[in-house]
């Protein structure tokens, strides 16, 4: 992937497709971490002289303009961090998109309207997606990729525009991308991946890929009561995908043949009912009430991934161990983050809700070695798979 310093940006239209898909609670930002994250790339080309032309997308409004989905309130909070007013088309590629493009002064920053208002950004007809991405290549006359969180969707944004315009990778997304080698290319061993959330089904690739790499797995969240049950214990009301239980025994008999060990919760919090208030007590993993149901991992377990953690030079974190939100069961994710900013380890935090959690929880993010903003894109990078994005920036 070409790099962006590569450039003579000076005086250029640059479209830079960032990852602005933020929280929002009404119009206010719950976390602006990928705001945030997207700066150092839009900040470099703003100061290099560069007319940059920022375009994200927020949430899934199918295909049509939908207030709920604005990146309005984004625009400012961009341009409160950028310390500079960031001009706001009201449309993706239409009139307003075009003047504001047209308008930029050298060192100017604007941000473009969802690119998911237009059913051309994530159509999976080709001829329909290439006819947007024309209109969106033709605002610019550079193309700088930074928005990892998507590059391994096909839309046109991510694969369809650098393929029309000349094209580099953000820093972001090399950043990105170095780590991810990293993990999967000669980690420094012993190589520990820690899972969470809610779906084993979310994860079925790359737990089947990473059983041919690391040394050790450990297992948490709601995905962990599939893996209980799958050995034969009751558990209860807690979450489980009992379509995926033949799948899991699988994963369960591999890693004996690899050597690799599998650890999981040996208590839980079990609750009477899923809210915040909810009653609850510490009972065996493998004995959860048939009326309870496991919300966190419990302090047994804790002290336990905190022991397996402790020795691991590289460490993958993707998925909180409970239900963080609630303050009662946050401790289980809490202990499994500062067990990695305790370590010595190379800690990588796979995006999504684990680096939601680790700001939601008060956790300095300077304590781990990388924090992801693509939760899905380095799963599907773990897993193995092309993602079109990155296909697009090496072409």
């Amino acid at each position: 992937m070409k790099d962006l310093s590569e450039f003579d940006v000076k005086g250029r239209r640059v479209l830079v497709r960032v990852d602005l898909n933020v929280p929002l609670d009404g119009d206010v930002i719950t976390d602006d971490g990928r705001i945030r994250a997207s700066v150092p790339t839009i900040q470099e080309l703003a100061g290099r002289g560069a007319r940059v032309i920022a375009c994200a997308h927020l949430g899934r409004p199918k295909g049509e303009p939908n207030p709920k989905y604005s990146l309005a309130p984004v625009a400012k909070r961009l341009g409160e961090l950028l310390g500079t007013e960031v001009a706001f088309a009201s449309d993706v590629v239409g009139p307003s998109a075009q003047a504001v493009a047209a308008g930029l002064e050298d060192g100017q920053v604007a941000l473009l309207e969802n690119l998911r208002f237009e059913p051309g950004e994530e159509s999976k007809d080709d001829a329909v997606r290439a006819a947007f991405a024309e209109k969106l290549a033709a605002l610019a006359e550079l193309y700088v990729g930074d928005g990892f969180g998507a590059v391994h969707r096909k839309h046109a944004s991510v694969y369809d525009v650098p393929l029309l315009l000349p094209h580099a990778a953000g820093r972001l997304v090399l950043a990105e991308v170095e780590v991810l080698k990293r993990l999967t290319e000669e980690p420094a061993r012993p190589y520990v991946v820690v899972l969470g959330g809610a779906k084993v089904s979310d994860k079925l690739g790359v737990i089947g890929n990473l059983l041919t790499k690391v040394d050790r797995l450990l297992i948490g969240g709601g995905m962990a009561y599939t893996f209980l049950a799958a050995q034969g214990h009751e558990v209860g009301q807690s979450l489980l995908q009992s379509d995926q239980l033949d799948q899991v025994r699988e994963f369960l008999n591999e890693a004996v043949k690899r050597g690799v060990e599998i650890v999981l919760p040996v208590d839980v919090l079990a609750a009477t009912h899923f809210a915040e208030d909810a009653g609850h007590e510490v009972v065996d993993a493998t004995a959860i009430p048939a009326d309870r149901q496991g919300l966190d991992i419990g302090p047994r377990s804790r002290e336990l991934f905190a022991t397996k953690l402790a020795d691991a030079r590289t460490v993958f974190w993707n998925g909180p161990m409970g239900v963080f939100e609630f303050e009662a069961f946050s401790g289980g994710t809490r202990a499994v983050a500062e067990a990695l900013i305790g370590s010595e380890a190379f800690t990588v935090v796979g995006g999504g809700d684990s680096a939601a959690a680790v700001r939601q929880l008060g956790l300095p993010e300077d304590g781990f070695s990388h924090i992801s903003t693509g939760g899905g894109a380095s799963l599907e990078y773990l897993e193995g798979k092309t993602l079109p994005g990155l296909v697009a920036l090496e072409a």
